[in-house]
């Protein structure tokens, strides 16, 4: 089955690390330094903060953390996309509002 595809999962939620990593980083913006180690994408603010997004294979999902706030998102193969259940939000969307708001910009993704 799909969903429990491991290998899947891992192609899937590295394309989606790869890509945020690549838009970020072409910000080259100051107060941001981005960093791609594996499965983990960290994002260092200037002000120490951290932001953090993984895969997190045993669940099937991509992780993210932001200050005080935390998303599980599941991938939707129908629309091909990383929706967190509890909030509807869309991974890339999400990552751009919350990334421009820490540094005071719109920025998309």
């Amino acid at each position: 089955m799909e969903a429990n595809d491991p290998a899947l999962f891992y192609k899937r939620s590295a394309r989606a690390l790869e890509r945020l990593d690549a838009g970020l980083g072409e910000l080259e913006h100051d107060d941001l330094d981005v960093q791609l180690a594996g499965d983990v994408l960290t994002l260092a603010f200037r002000d120490r903060a951290r932001f953090i997004i993984n895969a997190h294979s045993a669940a099937g999902q991509i992780w993210m953390a932001a200050g005080t706030t935390a998303w599980h998102f599941d991938y939707h193969p129908d629309t091909d996309r990383w929706v967190a259940a509890r909030t509807g939000d869309e991974l890339f969307a999400t990552v751009a509002h919350v990334v421009g708001a820490k540094l005071g910009q719109a920025i998309t993704l």
